[in-house]
């Protein structure tokens, strides 16, 4: 962190490292967090694709070039991980990572997905334990939700992803991390869900650019709660469908916002006023 005695406020050099991300919120988030807590914030959208550059590239540029920290969304949180050092234990069994920060003794690795999600989960069903779930998308996101449903008290976690490799490599870690818990990887969402009492899609289906559903109607049946991880747009097709099935509904934006809020804090040192924060967010992007 940058610091000028005397001359304006300290200044902080954030960005996120990620793809399809021209309609990211963040950058709007840590200059209002700024704001609010009297720092001048610069947060730059780096995509490493238009910059002609691989993500090592990047991340180096980002270490050489001043950064307190970055964010780092879809698809570059594994390969994160392998580039800083995650003191928390969990945190390294996840396997991915969406928030780095750089200091004199390196990379410093969290997941604000993992702390997030749990926020955004108790923020909307309380103390109520998620049941069995049904989790689509075993990626960066997907396993940090994974491991927060463990702490969450999940009964029970059913895995789909297109590459089943994926699928049972998490199932293997969750399975060492919580010896009881049922884990299983199936081939189907539609068989996944059923009567799974949540439903969780932690894939890029669904957002600006994609659109779709992970799953039809059909595969809400029995179900409770949901969870969209994707956050552009809020309203997802499918959060539709769940909000019309009576459904409780998570949505991304939670996630994105919590999440922010935890990264936030480790950048900075310093907590916020979570409703100053929605309120003006709210008013930003109408």
């Amino acid at each position: 962190m940058e610091t000028e005695e005397g001359q304006g406020p300290q200044r902080i050099k954030l960005g996120l490292i990620g793809d399809n991300i021209a309609a990211s919120s963040a950058p709007l988030f840590h200059r209002l967090a700024g704001q609010q807590c009297g720092f001048e914030v610069t947060y730059d959208r780096l995509v490493p694709a238009e910059m002609n550059l691989g993500f090592d590239a990047v991340f180096q540029r980002c270490r050489d070039e001043g950064y307190r920290g970055i964010n780092v969304t879809y698809p570059y949180k594994e390969v994160a991980a392998g580039k800083a050092v995650v003191a928390d234990p969990l945190v390294a069994a996840i396997g991915a990572i969406n928030t780095v920060t750089f200091g004199p003794d390196g990379p410093a690795g969290h997941n604000t997905d993992y702390s997030g999600f749990m926020a955004a989960y108790r923020g909307s069903m309380g103390q109520e334990r998620p049941g069995t779930v049904c989790l689509i998308g075993t990626g960066g996101v997907g396993r940090a939700v994974a491991f927060a449903l463990v702490r969450l008290g999940a009964e029970a976690i059913r895995l789909v992803d297109v590459d089943g490799r994926k699928a049972q490599a998490l199932a293997d870690d969750l399975t060492r991390a919580a010896p009881g818990l049922s884990v299983t990887v199936l081939g189907d969402a539609a068989a996944a869900g059923a009567k799974a009492e949540g439903v969780i899609n932690c894939t890029p289906v669904g957002m600006v650019g994609k659109g779709g559903t992970p799953v039809q109607r059909t595969a809400l049946e029995g179900a409770r709660w949901v969870f969209d991880a994707v956050y552009t747009p809020v309203e997802t097709e499918f959060l539709k469908l769940a909000a019309e099935a009576g459904l409780k509904v998570i949505s991304g934006y939670e996630l994105f916002f919590y999440q922010a809020v935890d990264a936030w804090e480790i950048f900075a040192g310093r907590p916020l006023d979570l409703a100053w924060m929605r309120q003006d967010l709210l008013k930003r992007q109408a």
